[in-house]
């Protein structure tokens, strides 16, 4: 194989690539707080808010991902009445699809960082004369992302690994173009090179979450 037909399977697979990266980049930078924002949601005091909340994460998390995505790509413009306004770029379906899926996966993670945080910390924050929002701000949160953050990182790379799901939508990514090739070619290499920039990706947030993770040791 010579390297200029390496480099003409690699480059068009690099663009694919892009739209990889970008969806995986929004719907982290937009799910996690969502997600925290359900735990809160779930947990308050206010009935309806929580009996909502638990079912909307009993619902994306009971569903596949997939169906999910076909329904905000092709059957939100399907819903009657609103429907004609809820024709979206299919990019931009598919990424509110991830986000609103994930955010529930990470509501379910922080759900289980408070629960393991122990009821004595918020007894010894009473004694220290810490107030409701400093207790939560400078005791519990900083405890709970340090526990969450081995999961955070392990959704975080299956993250990466549901954006080929792209494909089924007909969004142009890294597998698409990689299965271009496979039928124009009859090759298999560009799976495999398809598979080294997963892995590349995936490597490059192990090493940014162990960073994370070394950085809030407290011993």
């Amino acid at each position: 194989m010579s390297y200029e037909y390496f480099m003409s399977m690699l480059i068009p697979m690099l663009e694919g690539a892009k739209a990889t990266v970008l969806l995986f980049v929004i719907a982290i930078v937009l799910s996690i707080p969502l997600g925290f924002i359900l735990t809160l949601a779930v947990r308050s005091s206010i009935k309806p808010i929580s009996y909502l909340a638990q079912t909307y994460i009993y619902v994306m998390r009971g569903t596949p991902l997939l169906l999910q995505l076909l329904f905000f790509v092709f059957g939100l413009p399907l819903l009657p009445v609103i429907g004609e306004f809820l024709v979206l770029d299919r990019f931009v379906a598919a990424t509110l699809a991830f986000i609103l899926n994930y955010a529930a996966y990470f509501a379910e993670i922080f759900r289980g960082g408070l629960i393991s945080i122990d009821k004595g910390q918020y007894e010894a924050s009473q004694v220290l004369g810490l107030s409701k929002w400093q207790t939560t701000v400078r005791v519990i949160l900083p405890q709970m992302f340090r526990v969450t953050l081995p999961p955070i990182a392990n959704e975080s790379v299956s993250l990466v690994k549901d954006t080929a799901l792209l494909y089924a939508v007909a969004v142009p990514e890294l597998l698409h173009y990689a299965q271009t090739v496979v039928n124009r070619d009859f090759t298999i290499i560009p799976f495999f090179i398809a598979a080294g920039i997963y892995l590349l990706i995936a490597f490059g947030l192990t090493l940014v979450f162990k960073y994370l993770e070394r950085k809030l040791q407290y011993d």
